[in-house]
């Protein structure tokens, strides 16, 4: 059975997303089968990793629904062993009518129990709320990874989060850990990034990743491309901090994987040859 992982944080623009897919893309690259479940209605994940949201897309929300089945929904992506189950707008909706399904905490749990087998890891990009669809997530998971931006009000609401992961824990999945948290976002030059750094060290101890993700203007790029970092430019900062993010997940997994180096980067019209 693949582990699953939930990437949560209520507070939006900590980099979540941006941490599940290139996650993912390295997982892949590294010789593993690997899903990714896009639960927020944004839908950046489909899109970081290619997917054109047309409307007649079929997405999570059709499988909630019952509408859809696996193989029209979970979607190849242009990395090899990397699969989407995609989102759209449409799961805004999911919230209001998954509170008229019996054990609607257990939704996504159901859904994926299917497929857990056929993937190695199967990585979940949740919405920033603690709204049904987290809380889907979370019963769903085996673990949360939680990225947490190195600024000034990255510890807000962090008591809100794991008191929903102490509930859950609790009352709907005994087994949910926290796999670990990452620092994102971060300027090593800034004196209130290291004191942030600290703070975030202090209250999660050694749940906290050594890799930190940097600010990087190529991390930025690569979904406008509909691409991971690690095709966009392998060598930029961004994309080895996440390299180097994944392999850390896998070494605490116990997992064993195939090491890379450079990934052959996509060209783009105007590029110049190197």
């Amino acid at each position: 059975m693949g582990k699953i992982i939930a990437f949560a944080n209520q507070k939006g623009g900590v980099g979540k997303t941006t941490t599940c897919i290139n996650v993912a893309t390295y997982m892949a690259l590294m010789g593993k089968r690997v899903l990714i479940l896009d639960l927020d209605p944004q839908g950046n994940a489909t899109s970081a990793v290619g997917i054109t949201k047309t409307k007649d897309l079929k997405t999570i929300y059709d499988l909630i629904g019952g509408e859809s089945n696996y193989d029209d929904v979970i979607k190849p992506t242009i990395v090899k062993d990397l699969f989407i189950i995609p989102s759209t707008v449409d799961l805004a909706g999911a919230e209001v009518e998954l509170i008229q399904i019996p054990q609607r905490e257990k939704v996504i749990k159901r859904i994926l129990d299917e497929i857990s087998d056929s993937y190695d890891f199967i990585l979940i990009d949740c919405p920033p709320s603690l709204g049904l669809i987290t809380v889907n997530a979370l019963t769903a998971s085996n673990s949360i990874i939680i990225p947490i931006q190195c600024e000034f009000f990255a510890l807000e609401g962090l008591t809100q989060l794991m008191n929903t992961v102490r509930l859950i824990k609790y009352h709907l999945n005994p087994d949910l850990d926290i796999e670990g948290v990452v620092m994102t976002m971060k300027e090593k030059r800034y004196n209130l990034t290291n004191q942030v750094s600290n703070e975030i060290i202090k209250f999660f101890n050694k749940k906290v990743y050594l890799t930190t993700i940097p600010r990087n203007v190529r991390l930025a790029e690569a979904p406008s491309h509909g691409l991971p970092v690690a095709l966009y430019d392998s060598n930029s900062k961004g994309a080895e901090a996440y390299l180097s993010l994944a392999e850390e997940i896998m070494r605490r997994n116990g997992t064993a994987f195939t090491r890379i180096s450079k990934v052959k980067k996509i060209k783009f019209k105007g590029d110049n040859d190197e």
